[in-house]
C-alpha cells in the first residue's frame, strides 16, 4: 500500500495498541486470522485509493480480537474520515441506498 506523503508508515494510523488493550491467549493462532484482515484490508485500502482517497489520513488496518479472528478497522483523522463517510454516504444515495 502506499499513500501520499514519505511518512505515511510512521504517522500513527496503524498504531491499535490502546485498543487493544487484551493480552494473548497462549495456543490462539492469532497470525491466520491477520493474515485474512490482511487481504481484506490491501483490499480496501486499494479501492480507497482508487477513490482518491489519502492513505495517510484514513485507511483499513488489518488486527485480530481476542479469540483471534481477523478484524478490520478504518483508522483516520477525524477530518478525513468525515470526508470519507460523505463519499459513501453520496455512493448510497446515487444507487438507490445501502444494499
Amino acid at each position: 500500500m502506499t499513500g501520499s506523503g514519505e511518512n505515511w508508515l510512521r504517522d500513527g494510523l496503524d498504531d491499535i495498541a490502546v485498543v487493544e488493550s487484551g493480552l494473548w491467549v497462549r495456543g490462539v493462532d492469532y497470525m491466520a486470522g491477520w493474515r485474512v484482515a490482511r487481504e481484506s484490508a490491501d483490499r480496501l485500502n486499494q479501492a480507497l485509493l482508487g477513490a482518491g482517497v489519502d492513505l495517510s489520513q484514513v485507511r483499513a488496518v488489518a488486527s485480530t480480537d481476542e479469540d483471534g479472528r481477523g478484524v478490520v478497522r478504518v483508522a483516520g483523522l477525524p477530518d478525513a474520515v468525515d470526508r470519507l463517510a460523505q463519499l459513501l454516504e453520496a455512493f448510497a444515495d446515487g444507487v438507490g441506498g445501502a444494499r
